[in-house]
């Protein structure tokens, strides 16, 4: 395994790469490969991929801006391949995707009560760059999941001054 890791915006050519790397990153729900595939090429403004010197995707981050609050990214999803984590580099993802826009002020993401790991990366993220956290439960499990899916909470975070990645690359 490599240290040199490249961050872009994705292209609709990363898609199935992404989904792989989905499968592989339990708790995350799997969405279709036609849905990466958007993700990559109609969010790539609002998203990020991390890349190994041999070319895999390594790290994803999906989001977009919700139409009626415009300054803020909604994070979808964050997928990292386990031989990558505890380096930073879902941080460093998340630094940099934010401070593509000047406007943007708050984050946004849900995360199930038992994805400790996702937040672990928030809580952290917010703190290194004060902004103050808000939670509550925007999707009930009983209410609106018909499996055994988990409540989502809602995490919003801000306002924050903008802010460069965390590591030069």
């Amino acid at each position: 395994m490599s240290n040199e890791i490249t961050y872009r915006k994705p292209e609709d050519m990363d898609g199935a790469q992404v989904h792989a790397l989905i499968e592989r990153c339990p708790p995350l729900d799997t969405n279709s490969v036609y849905c990466n595939l958007l993700q990559c090429q109609d969010f790539a403004e609002t998203s990020i991929v991390a890349q190994n010197e041999q070319g895999e995707i390594v790290g994803f981050i999906s989001g977009y801006v919700p139409p009626k609050r415009q300054r803020t990214l909604f994070i979808w999803q964050v997928a990292l391949d386990s031989e990558y984590r505890g380096q930073g580099i879902a941080s460093e993802m998340l630094a940099r995707l934010f401070s593509r826009d000047n406007d943007l002020k708050y984050i946004e993401t849900t995360i199930s009560p038992s994805n400790t790991a996702s937040q672990k990366l928030f809580k952290n993220f917010f703190t290194t760059h004060h902004m103050a956290l808000e939670t509550h439960t925007l999707f009930e499990s009983g209410i609106h999941f018909s499996d055994d899916h988990e409540d989502e909470v809602l995490y919003r975070a801000g306002p924050a001054k903008q802010f460069a990645p965390i590591h030069a690359v």
